[in-house]
C-alpha cells in the first residue's frame, strides 16, 4: 500500500519557512506597512535553529563530527536549545557555556534538553577565564571528539540566514521590502539576510538594533573597539562587549540603540496589542522602530520587515513577570502591572 501520510520525520523538518505576519495595531500611526518574521514558529522556538541545523550539518558533510561526538557551544539560550535539539535527533552529546544573565527559564530548558550547562558571570571581560567564550574554549579542550560552534566566529552563521532566511523574506514580500529591521548580538542573522537582500536590491536599508552598554553602534560608525562604551544591560541575545566575525558591518546601513526598560515594555505590549508573544529582543526590535518613525525614517511607501528572533516562554522569569520588573524598577504608573489573576475560594 502507498505510503501518503502527511508527516516530518522528526523536529528537524520544521525549521525555517516561518511566517511573516503584519503588525496592525502596534504601528497603526506609522507611515509605511509592516510585517514580522516571527521565527518563534520553528521548532526549537527561535531563529537559532537555522544555525544549528546548518553548521552541524556542515561539519558532518566535511567529517568532523560523527554519532556520538559532543558539540560545545557559547550561548545565550536559543542557540544552546537548538543545538540540543538537534543533538537529540542526531545522537550528539551536548555542553554549553551559558551567560548568568540568561533566564532560569532558558537554563531549565537546556537542562531538560539533555545538555550539560556551565552558567559563566555574564558581567566579565569576554577574556577573562570565567567568560562564557573562554570557558567554551576550554570544554572544548578538554572534550575528546568534540566541536567547538563558535557562533561570533563562524561564517557559516552568516550563511545560514543568506541561504534561508534572506529569501523566505525576498519571496514572501515580493521583493518589495525596503526595510529590514534585526537585533544584532553574534550578528549572523541581520548579516546573512542583509547580504541576501543587497543582492537582489542594493537600496533594501538594513538597520541594526544594539544596546546601551554594548560596543556594535559605535564600532560600526567609527570602526574603533571603545571599551568605555560597555556596561551591564538586561536584554539576552542583543549586543556586544567584542567584536563578533560574524557581523558583516558592510552590510549594515546604520544602527540604534534602545533601552532594557522600553524593549520590555514593547514586548508585553506585543502581547497585548497584537497577541503575539514574543521574547526581549523582539521588543527590542520594535522599540527601535519607534525611534525610526520618529526620526522619519519611513514613508508611505515602505515595505519594513522586523525579525522577531524567539518566543516569549523564553522569558516568564523576566520581562512577563510582574516581580522581576518591579526589582528591575520598570513598573509605575504609566506602566502598571499586567491584568491581576483573581483566586475563587
Amino acid at each position: 500500500m502507498k505510503d501518503d501520510l502527511q508527516v516530518y520525520e522528526n523536529v528537524l523538518g520544521l525549521i525555517g519557512n516561518t511566517p511573516l505576519i503584519k503588525l496592525n495595531k502596534i504601528t497603526s500611526n506609522y507611515k509605511g506597512k509592516f510585517y514580522a518574521k516571527v521565527e518563534g514558529f520553528n521548532p526549537g522556538h527561535s531563529t537559532k535553529d537555522r544555525i544549528a541545523m546548518h553548521i552541524i550539518e556542515d561539519a558532518e558533510r566535511k567529517g568532523i563530527l560523527s554519532p556520538g561526538d559532543t558539540i560545545v557551544e557559547t550561548t545565550s539560550g536559543n542557540t544552546g536549545f537548538s543545538l540540543a535539539m538537534v543533538s537529540i535527533i542526531k545522537g550528539y552529546k551536548c555542553k554549553l557555556a551559558v551567560s548568568s544573565k540568561s533566564s532560569p527559564d532558558k537554563i531549565d530548558m537546556l537542562k531538560t534538553m539533555g545538555a550539560e550547562v556551565y552558567v559563566c558571570p555574564a558581567h566579565v571581560p569576554a577574556n577573562d577565564p570565567r567568560s562564557y567564550y573562554e570557558v567554551a574554549k576550554r570544554l572544548h579542550k578538554e572534550t575528546p571528539g568534540s566541536i567547538y560552534i563558535n557562533q561570533y566566529f563562524n561564517e557559516l552563521n552568516i550563511d545560514a540566514h543568506y541561504s534561508s532566511t534572506g529569501p523566505e523574506i525576498w519571496k514572501q514580500t515580493e521583493g518589495k521590502i525596503t526595510h529590514l529591521v534585526a537585533c544584532s548580538g553574534t550578528g549572523g542573522t541581520i548579516s546573512g539576510i542583509a547580504r541576501y537582500l543587497k543582492e537582489q536590491n542594493q537600496d533594501v536599508n538594513i538597520i541594526g538594533i544594539d544596546a546601551y552598554g554594548s560596543v556594535l553602534k559605535k564600532y560600526h560608525e567609527t570602526r574603533e573597539f571603545d571599551e568605555n562604551e560597555i556596561y551591564p544591560y538586561r536584554i539576552e541575545g542583543l549586543g556586544k562587549n567584542l567584536i563578533p566575525s560574524a557581523t558583516d558591518f558592510n552590510q549594515i546601513d546604520r544602527f540604534v540603540k534602545v533601552t532594557d526598560e522600553g524593549s520590555a515594555h514593547t514586548a508585553r505590549e506585543l502581547a497585548s496589542s497584537e497577541g503575539l508573544f514574543v521574547g526581549y529582543t523582539s521588543g527590542a526590535a520594535v522599540e527601535g522602530l519607534k525611534q525610526l518613525d520618529e526620526e522619519g525614517e519611513f514613508t508611505n511607501d515602505s515595505i519594513v520587515v522586523i525579525v522577531f528572533p524567539d518566543h516569549g516562554s523564553r522569558y516568564m522569569s523576566k520581562i512577563y513577570n510582574d516581580k522581576w520588573m518591579d526589582q528591575q524598577g520598570f513598573l509605575d504608573s504609566v506602566h502598571p502591572k499586567v491584568a491581576p489573576v483573581e483566586y475563587i475560594k
